[in-house]
């Protein structure tokens, strides 16, 4: 019983990281439906820099985190307003060549800027903490928390602020949303602000539990797809509890069949989920 507890907390360290990468791609697909391709490659651009601002300048972890957000903020703004806004009237098809040349944009950016090594963020966070038998380190504890405190922002803000609402009424109805006075050139540069601002978070979460290298952006997104069509397309609660099923299956497949298929473990499980729910489990009919 303790193995289990431990596998399902660290279960819900990468569960979290998955969450934020679902959430941010849950909420340009569900206002503009266009797979963002890119945003696993965004998400490492973030950490990258992170990495950067840590080691070369010498900052603070907690500001290099901030100086990394604001500039994701500005990046979301750039994504939308050079790549996606130009296609957003034309077919599908458009936005999705687009999605992939911008994604080996950035994976060609990073690697110019930051090299082909693998880093991880140093830390020093690395006490380790027991409750019950059940081992937590000080990391997996911080990781929990803060993708806690942003999945709950993420929420209010969604739900209770005028803003949010607007998003909401946008991608349920966008005609009806201009009706009411809704500035719909403007949502989507929110969108991919915060989109972009929780990529880069989710993007020094993995450089700080594990490494970033090139071509794990891919891996990323992919995951973050998966926790979609788990979760249900659109839903932002299906996001979340998608994020943790994903995460938490991979960390019991690792811990007690083998890590080599985590992955292929984790993704049949959603295959089963959606064979008795094909709308995810958070999804409607």
């Amino acid at each position: 019983m303790i193995e289990i507890l431990q596998q399902i907390i660290n279960g819900v360290a990468i569960g979290g990281v998955y969450v934020l990468i679902a959430l941010g791609l849950t909420t340009v697909f569900g206002i503009l439906g266009i797979a963002h391709f890119a945003h696993g490659s965004v998400s490492m651009f973030g950490g990258y820099l992170t990495f950067f601002l840590v080691v070369t300048w010498g900052l603070p972890l907690f500001a290099a985190i901030l100086i990394a957000i604001v500039v994701g903020l500005v990046l979301g703004v750039l994504i939308e307003l050079l790549a996606y806004r130009p296609v957003r009237h034309a077919s599908h098809i458009n936005a999705f060549i687009v999605a992939l040349g911008l994604t080996m944009m950035v994976e060609g950016l990073n690697l110019e800027f930051f090299g082909h090594e693998q880093v991880v963020i140093p830390t020093d966070l690395s006490r380790v903490f027991e409750i019950g038998g059940v081992t937590i380190p000080e990391l997996r504890l911080y990781v929990i928390i803060a993708a806690a405190v942003l999945i709950g922002a993420m929420t209010i803000f969604v739900e209770k602020t005028k803003t949010g609402q607007a998003i909401r009424a946008v991608a349920q109805n966008r005609d009806a949303a201009i009706l009411m006075g809704v500035n719909v050139n403007t949502i989507p540069i929110v969108v991919f602000s915060i989109s972009t601002a929780l990529g880069v978070c989710a993007g020094v979460m993995v450089g700080s539990l594990f490494a970033i290298a090139p071509g794990i952006g891919e891996g990323l997104v992919v995951k973050g797809f998966a926790v979609l069509i788990l979760g249900g397309l659109g839903s932002i609660p299906g996001a979340v509890v998608g994020g943790l099923v994903l995460g938490i299956t991979e960390a019991l497949a690792a811990g007690f069949i083998s890590s080599a298929y985590k992955d292929v473990i984790a993704f049949l499980a959603m295959i089963l989920v959606l064979l008795v729910r094909p709308q995810g489990l958070m999804g409607k009919a």
